[in-house]
């Protein structure tokens, strides 16, 4: 048999770390499917048996084992920042938008929307175009937590 490229050899402390993570559940699928084919790997599986067993392609295996192989289990299981993105709204953006979601809505209506503070910011100068979502995620961001009320009583 022809030797592997990018051979995984878990230690033991390796093994139990992803082993508790996937029993946690408390991680994204992506993380714990890069786990499952770590383990699988390093049980001497190869890539065709761990892509079948996982219902995933032969190629992410191999991703996998290549990142395992050059960064490490902690790059494996991390995501890193995506290069090529930018935030459409800067923090004096975001400040615009939330003044607007707080001021009163427009005749018309009862409410602000989603929509319509897109179109609002862009009306206003703030940005050239501007998607619902990424109003949506903006205002979600700054939303107080769950399960706490202003007045420091508990909610009945």
């Amino acid at each position: 048999m022809a030797q592997e490229k990018f051979a995984v050899h878990l230690s033991a402390e390796d093994r139990g770390q992803l082993e508790r993570l996937i029993r946690s559940g408390q991680h994204a699928a992506r993380v714990i499917n890069r786990a499952r084919i770590l383990l699988k790997t390093d049980e001497g599986w190869s890539a065709s048996q761990v892509a079948a067993a996982l219902d995933t392609s032969p190629r992410t295996v191999f991703r996998t084992k290549r990142r395992y192989a050059e960064e490490g289990l902690d790059g494996v299981l991390h995501d890193h920042p995506q290069a090529n993105r930018y935030r459409k709204l800067d923090d004096r953006g975001e400040a615009s938008l939330i003044a607007l979601a707080c001021s009163d809505a427009p005749d018309g209506h009862d409410h602000w929307t989603l929509r319509l503070l897109a179109d609002q910011v862009v009306e206003l100068g703030v940005v050239e175009s501007l998607s619902y979502e990424t109003v949506r995620l903006r205002l979600k961001k700054t939303s107080s937590s769950p399960g706490k009320s202003d007045s420091g009583a508990s909610p009945r």
